[in-house]
């Protein structure tokens, strides 16, 4: 609809420019049409006056050339009849004696979006790729893209493409990059452009001559060529050193990229590379660009994967500022956890304490959750921090320690008696769903140290009927059925009142089934019960293992310098196993928290089929508990080790629920030091279980490098011993089936 008064204005703008008196003075006739934008521009229909403004481009005023253009670009499609007859004046600009006339006259009848112009501007578009002035020879490039973009079906002009290929030699810079673009845009069906030696090499002996746009552009287009030996791959990478250490974030960046992926069969020189790249990815990591900020910090954390010590000496730069957003808070948190040593680790923790007390609740609990992670190696310092946090008595606060609490119970036993000691009267406090299953945890698994966990865990029983959640509940019914076993005298009566109202009264089936299994489970005794609740207390296998194997650069040298870094939800601060294979969590794989038992729980009803499946080489010997492997020395032994044997095994969606995976493998002695994480790709394991006099350690690899549907086993072994590792690989593959068929 258009404005109220618009006609009028039309009326009156119209009259001006048939004026002789307006015509003949340029100053006022430049200034009535820019009137004239300026109200197509706010919006008002300026399409009346088309022919008014075609008879204005006749003039020999550059700057009124340039307005009367974008007026006929804008209302081209809307008065085709009347652009054609416009099409001779531009035609006729084409061959004005002025370059910045005939470009300008060029790249507009190029911008008209309407049928039939193509035949139009053919020839102007061969003509200007001959012109002798470089503005015209750059116009005429992008105009045959866009010649191809008007008509996407028709056929590819072999004419077209060889000149832009000639074009690739031509001595203006920007002529070059942009025959590069026309020709990805013309090619695209066939692959894009062709990169062959030649072009190669005449590509990187001009890039000192490239603006940093156009390096970004170029460096991009040479990820298609491939070195022929090694003494054209370094001669390349000679040319290139020079850009790694730019001043340019995108242009190190292309470059970094390309370096890694030339260098693909040299790990060292990449390593090398990386660290001749860090004083550029540091600099765009406190760049004045949010977003520019964002982006190296996610390129960082990929590096970091490879060479976990890079940027230890650094580690001050990803301190936050209060001024941040908070996503570039939360990853420069995560980086500082994987910075952590032994030399900063006091200062570190300083600066996640101050976080911890800011006014969002949301970094607040991130902050608390990395001085957890960190607390898993330094326990002392931070349970420290933690309990001290526990007397500011608020509610997100005191939420994220007591799930933090629960982490470093079940991660580090050493610090069970301080956690039991600090979380009295945390109940008072919380009132979130994820802070009471972790305190109901606590006081379940460890009520035996808590003087009042029979009492804290009867006022959840009593206020029961207003509790909405699930999961809650849930965890209720565990810890209270786990503390009748150390205290029944204090909570037996409280476990029936528990059992007959989710039982009777429940609505929830989840809830209600859970509460039969127990029931049942209690008339079978307690002696039984005790055997299906009674597991570990903690798997301390479970930490970081220390000096773990970097993972390859080319694991994700290929998506560096894409978006792929940023909009991925993966996260490395949770902890890395072997090669890089994330450790798990307690939350489970739809993003709820569950105890390690629960996971035991959910594999008791497969436990009969998967111990009466075993075939007979299976149980012709037995595997045993034996001694606990510690990280360090299940790193050692594996890379000492020889592979013994490798074998594909049938498994589907071995990663979907790695906990379970963990606590089926339990039930036939085989322990799981660490896995990755829920969906990982490559999702990893690392296994190890003891039989007559010989240790046997295994690595489970699903994604690139095994087939789709399958698990890719390597076996290592101390003494070997083939009817033991045999009898390993019947139990393993009875496993993965039993719980494909039942769970997966």
């Amino acid at each position: 609809m258009p404005y109220l008064g618009s006609e009028e204005t039309v009326k009156e703008l119209k009259r001006a420019l048939s004026n002789p008196n307006v015509q003949s003075d340029r100053l006022r006739y430049r200034n009535v049409i820019l009137r004239v934008i300026r109200f197509m521009t706010q919006g008002l229909d300026m399409s009346p006056l088309f022919m008014e403004m075609v008879k204005a481009g006749a003039s020999v005023d550059i700057v009124q050339k340039k307005l009367v253009y974008l007026y006929m670009c804008t209302y081209a499609k809307l008065k085709p009849d009347l652009t054609l007859l416009a099409i001779n004046t531009l035609r006729k600009d084409c061959a004005d004696p002025n370059p910045m006339v005939r470009g300008l006259a060029l790249r507009n009848m190029c911008n008209l979006r309407m049928p039939g112009i193509t035949e139009y501007i053919q020839q102007p578009v061969l003509t200007g790729l001959r012109d002798k002035a470089s503005y015209v020879r750059r116009v005429a490039v992008l105009g045959c893209a866009k010649m191809r973009n008007l008509q996407p079906d028709a056929e590819i002009d072999g004419t077209v493409v060889n000149e832009l290929y000639g074009l690739l030699r031509d001595p203006d810079p920007v002529v070059m990059v942009n025959c590069l673009r026309a020709l990805e845009e013309i090619l695209k069906a066939e692959g894009g452009v062709v990169i062959n030696k030649p072009i190669a090499h005449h590509l990187l002996n001009r890039l000192k001559d490239l603006d940093a746009w156009g390096q970004s552009e170029t460096l991009g287009f040479l990820l298609r060529y491939r070195p022929r030996d090694d003494t054209e791959l370094f001669d390349i990478l000679n040319l290139l050193d020079g850009h790694l250490q730019g001043g340019d974030s995108a242009v190190t960046a292309a470059t970094l990229r390309l370096f890694l992926q030339l260098a693909s069969g040299h790990p060292t020189v990449q390593a090398d590379a990386l660290v001749r790249a860090r004083g550029p990815l540091l600099a765009t990591c406190t760049a004045s660009s949010r977003e520019l900020r964002f982006t190296g910090l996610c390129h960082v954390q990929r590096v970091l994967r490879s060479l976990p010590a890079q940027f230890s000496p650094d580690y001050k730069k990803f301190f936050c500022s209060y001024s941040e957003p908070g996503y570039i808070k939360f990853r420069k948190m995560e980086i500082l956890v994987e910075l952590v040593n032994d030399d900063n680790v006091v200062l570190v923790l300083e600066e996640l304490q101050a976080y911890c007390t800011d006014v969002s609740p949301e970094l607040a609990q991130a902050a608390i959750f990395a001085v957890g992670r960190i607390g898993r190696t330094y326990s002392e310092r931070g349970l420290a921090i933690l309990t001290g946090l526990l007397g500011l008595r608020q509610e997100h606060i005191t939420s994220a320690v007591v799930q933090t609490f629960r982490d470093l119970v079940w991660l580090c036993p050493q610090s069970t008696a301080c956690v039991c000691q600090a979380i009295a009267g945390c109940e008072e406090i919380i009132q979130d769903s994820d802070g009471k299953q972790a305190l109901i945890w606590l006081l379940g698994m460890h009520g035996d140290q808590i003087s009042g966990a029979p009492y804290i865990l009867e006022d959840y029983i009593d206020s029961l009927k207003t509790e909405l959640s699930t999961l809650v509940k849930l965890e209720l019914l565990t810890a209270m059925t786990r503390l009748f076993l150390s205290r029944p005298a204090e909570t037996q009566d409280m476990l029936g009142r528990l059992l007959h109202f989710c039982i009777e009264e429940e609505t929830d089936m989840c809830v209600r089934d859970r509460a039969l299994f127990y029931h049942r489970l209690l008339r079978c005794g307690v002696e039984e019960t005790r055997q299906v609740l009674g597991g570990p207390k903690s798997d301390p296998s479970l930490g970081l293992i220390a000096g773990r194997p970097e993972e390859p650069i080319n694991n994700w040298a290929a998506h560096f310098n894409t978006l792929e870094p940023v909009s991925s939800s993966g996260s490395v601060v949770a902890g890395i196993g072997c090669d890089g294979a994330a450790l798990p969590t307690l939350g489970g794989s739809d993003g709820t928290t569950h105890s390690a038992a629960n996971c035991t729980l959910a594999v008791q009803e497969a436990s009969e089929d998967l111990c009466s499946g075993l075939p007979e080489e299976a149980t012709s010997f037995n595997l045993t508990l034996g001694p606990a492997l510690t990280p360090e020395a299940f790193e050692k032994l594996w890379l000492e080790l020889e592979t013994f044997q490798t074998v594909s095994l049938p498994c589907s969606e071995p990663s979907s629920q790695p906990e379970t995976l963990q606590a089926a493998l339990q039930l036939v002695q085989i322990q799981a030091l660490a896995f990755s994480r829920p969906g990982s790709v490559p999702w990893k394991a690392y296994l190890y279980a003891h039989g007559s006099e010989t240790i046997i350690l295994a690595e489970l690899l699903c994604g690139p490098g095994s087939d789709e549907d399958r698990l890719l086993v390597t076996v290592k072994q101390e003494p070997r011993d083939e009817k033991v590792q045999r009898g390993f690989l019947s139990v393993l593959e009875t496993v993965l089936q039993t719980l494909s068929s039942f769970l997966w």
